[in-house]
């Protein structure tokens, strides 16, 4: 990015959005445009900032002549606009359906149309191996975001769409910290899922280092995970209730609608043919045509000899590592 440059973020007003957003705001550029349906959050934002480099757009990924419209003349775009939450999603698999994959099929449709130099899509380790509706269906809009990278238009003009993939995303909206946070300032019992069950652990500005790698480093189609921690659900709760000197009690509720019982950042197959570049992952796109029978790849690597990269199989933090974690966050600093 250069001084000249124009950037949009959809879901612009949500947890990596507004993050994104402070990132950018700090560099020389010309714009950024912040694409949203939530008119309160964008107030509180321009008044927050008070910059008039940024600008606050009112639409809907689900509406693409408001979504291709608020993209004239930009240069870059991270599509973050998304229906996250596993459970809401699973009891309204249309609305996940419309967001996630009708509406990004816009934003991607919208930024060809505008010859947006670069787009990466933010999606989720439950599109790996998926048993819930939001999972699957941010599977399919990475399928829809490497579909592209295929896309003569796209080839013509030189733009290059790519992916990132992360796990739980520690303090973000509607996430299970901030609710043990509430649980353990108020003495009411911690409710967890299933004791044994682990996440990974990604803060915020990790989340954002991800997306500025795959902005920097990414070829056509190319999907990106960056390795990180995990832990039990079972040590957050014991953590939190450590930290917060709480003398609630920590009750078993089952898992939720759709949940797994550990999450998948890269699958067999993917690990069979990633790059490892240190703390990321980079798993190129096949972007082979249907003619299969005319390639030919000596150097192709069986899966049978690869193991998913998983949040049982990561590094595996305990009370002492977890705790350390947590007090990076400015959200556990302003709640201590």
């Amino acid at each position: 990015m250069d001084e000249s440059s124009k950037v949009l973020i959809t879901g612009g007003t949500g947890s990596f959005g507004s993050t994104m957003l402070n990132h950018l705001a700090q560099l020389n550029i010309s714009e950024i445009r912040v694409f949203s349906r939530d008119e309160k959050k964008q107030e509180d934002l321009r008044i927050k900032y008070n910059n008039p480099k940024l600008n606050f757009v009112i639409g809907d990924v689900r509406d693409r002549d408001s979504i291709t419209a608020a993209m004239d003349g930009i240069d870059y775009v991270f599509q973050a606009a998304a229906l996250k939450q596993v459970p809401s999603c699973e009891f309204y698999p249309l609305e996940a359906i419309k967001t996630n994959i009708l509406g990004s099929e816009n934003v991607l449709e919208a930024a060809i149309t505008n010859k947006v130099k670069k787009l990466v899509v933010l999606s989720t380790d439950k599109a790996v191996y998926p048993i819930n509706t939001m999972g699957m269906t941010k599977a399919l809009m990475e399928k829809l975001a490497i579909s592209k990278a295929r896309d003569p238009r796209l080839i013509n003009y030189g733009g290059v769409f790519t992916a990132t993939r992360y796990g739980n995303v520690m303090a973000s909206r509607g996430s299970i910290i901030p609710l043990f946070v509430k649980q353990a300032k108020e003495n009411q019992p911690l409710t967890i899922t299933d004791p044994e069950m682990t996440r990974f652990m990604m803060s915020l500005p990790q989340s954002v280092d991800l997306v500025l790698h795959a902005f920097n480093h990414g070829e056509p189609g190319d999907t990106f995970v960056q390795k990180s921690p995990a832990a039990t659900i079972l040590t957050l709760a014991e953590t939190i209730k450590e930290m917060f000197s709480s003398s609630s009690e920590i009750k078993i509720i089952g898992p939720r609608h759709g949940e797994k019982l550990f999450e998948v950042l890269c699958g067999t197959e993917e690990m069979a043919k990633a790059e490892d570049q240190g703390d990321f992952y980079r798993i190129p796109a096949d972007l082979r045509d249907m003619n299969y029978s005319s390639f030919r790849n000596d150097n192709a690597r069986s899966s049978a000899s690869f193991k998913e990269y998983n949040s049982h199989n990561t590094e595996r933090l305990d009370h002492d590592g977890l705790k350390k974690l947590l007090l990076s966050l400015e959200y556990i600093k302003s709640e201590i």
